[in-house]
C-alpha cells in the first residue's frame, strides 16, 4: 500500500548515513511513537511538558505520513542497528513559511552522535534534493543541547519567536530572514 501511496518515492526516501537508516514513517510505528512521547525527558521542554495522549501520538504519526504524501518528504522515522531511535528531517512550516528542521530521538540515544548525523544528512537532502537556500530550526530556550547541535552543524541564532505560548529560539542555515 505504501508504494503506491507515494508511487516510487519510497526508494529515494530512504536515505542512510555512517550509522542511520532514514525511511518514510508508517502506522506500524505508533507504538514506538507513543512511547517517546511518553517520556518525561522528551517532553521536558514544551510549554506544557506533559507526555501525548495516545489519540496525541496517532494524530502526530499521521500528520508525518500525510507530509509526506502532500510535499514528497518529510519527516524520518530514524534507525539505528535495525532498532527505531525516533524522528526527524525537513517539513514546511506553516508559522514561518520555511522549512523546518525538527526531531526526536529516545533519551537512550542522547549523547551519541545520532542527532548531529541526522541534522547534517537534512541539511544535504535540502540543499540538494529540495534546492533549499535557507532552513530553520526551533528550540526552546532551555534546551541547550539542541542549541548546541544546530550551531555545529552551522545554524546561526537569528531571532526569538512565540511558538504554541512558548517563547522559542529560532536558528537559520542559509539565508536570514529579510536578505
Amino acid at each position: 500500500m505504501l508504494e503506491n501511496e507515494f508511487k516510487g518515492a519510497l526508494q529515494s526516501a530512504v536515505r542512510r548515513t555512517a550509522r542511520l537508516r532514514l525511511r518514510i514513517p508508517v502506522e506500524g510505528d505508533i507504538d514506538f511513537l507513543s512511547r517517546l512521547f511518553s517520556r518525561p525527558e522528551l517532553v521536558a521542554h514544551r510549554p506544557v511538558p506533559r507526555p501525548d495522549t495516545l489519540a496525541e501520538s496517532a494524530a502526530r504519526l499521521a500528520h508525518d505520513i500525510g507530509h509526506w504524501k502532500d510535499h514528497g518528504f518529510g519527516r524520518w522515522a530514524v534507525e539505528a542497528n535495525g532498532t527505531l531511535i525516533g524522528f526527524g528531517g525537513v517539513t514546511v512550516s506553516k508559522e514561518f513559511g520555511d522549512l523546518n528542521l525538527s526531531y526526536h530521538l529516545q533519551p537512550e540515544s542522547w549523547g551519541q552522535g545520532y542527532a548531529t548525523e541526522l541534522v547534517r544528512e537534512a541539511l544535504v537532502f535540502a540543499i540538494d534534493d529540495l534546492h533549499a537556500g535557507r532552513m530553520i530550526g526551533l528550540v526552546r530556550t532551555v534546551n541547550v543541547a539542541s542549541k548546541r547541535i544546530l550551531e555545529k552543524c552551522g545554524f546561526n541564532f537569528e531571532r526569538k519567536v512565540m511558538l504554541h505560548g512558548a517563547l522559542t529560539n529560532m536558528y537559520a542555515f542559509g539565508k536570514t530572514s529579510g536578505s
